[in-house]
C-alpha cells in the first residue's frame, strides 16, 4: 500500500456513487488489498437484497456490513431505532478504522446520514482525524457538506441528467439494486 492513504468523496444527485466506491474496492482487492465497506441506511429486512451484497459475499478480502433500518427513511420519519442503527454503524466504523486490518474503508451513504441529521458533521470529522495515515477512505452519498469536501483529496460529483424514474420506470433488480 502507498504510504499515504487519501480521502475520496463520491457525491451528487446522480446514480452510481456506491457503484464507483465498489469499483474502487474491487480494484484494491485485485491488488491484494483488504477492503471493508459499511453501508448506512441500507439492508433492512423489508428491502430487496442488493445485488452488490450477493456479488461481494464470496470475495474474501472485501467485507461488507449493513446498518440500515427495515424501511426507507425521510427527514419526517426518523425514529429512535433508526438513530440507534446508525449509531451502531458509526461505532463499527470506528472499530474498523482503528483495527489496522483494512487498507481501504468505504462509508457508503454517510453523507445522507449527515444530511438527515442522524449523525453530526463533527462525528464524521472525528473519524477522519482518527483514520490511519496509510488507509484510503471513501465517503459516498448525496449532499456532502462543504467541510468534508475541503478535507477530501478527491471529490467526484455525479450529477443526474435524466433517470428512468422520470419516465415512471421503477428500480430494476441487477440495475438499480
Amino acid at each position: 500500500m502507498n504510504e499515504l492513504g487519501l480521502i475520496q468523496i463520491y457525491t451528487g444527485t446522480g446514480k452510481g456513487k456506491t457503484t464507483a466506491a465498489i469499483g474502487a474496492g474491487i480494484r484494491a482487492v485485485g491488488q491484494g488489498l483488504r477492503v471493508h465497506m459499511i453501508q448506512f441506511l441500507k439492508g433492512g429486512d423489508n428491502f430487496p437484497p442488493y445485488g452488490e451484497v450477493r456479488a461481494l459475499a464470496p470475495i474474501s478480502r472485501f467485507t461488507l456490513e449493513q446498518f440500515g433500518p427495515p424501511h426507507f427513511i425521510t427527514p419526517d420519519t426518523i425514529s429512535d431505532e433508526d438513530r440507534e442503527i446508525v449509531k451502531r454503524g458509526l461505532e463499527r466504523a470506528e472499530e474498523v478504522l482503528s483495527s489496522g486490518n483494512y487498507d481501504l474503508v468505504i462509508l457508503d451513504e454517510i453523507n445522507v446520514v449527515l444530511h438527515l441529521g442522524i449523525a453530526t458533521l463533527q462525528q464524521v470529522l472525528d473519524l477522519l482525524d482518527r483514520k490511519p495515515t496509510q488507509m484510503e477512505l471513501i465517503l459516498t452519498g448525496r449532499g456532502a457538506p462543504e467541510a468534508l469536501l475541503e478535507r477530501a483529496d478527491l471529490v467526484s460529483r455525479i450529477e443526474a441528467v435524466k433517470h428512468p424514474l422520470d419516465k415512471g420506470i421503477r428500480a430494476r433488480p441487477g440495475i438499480e439494486y
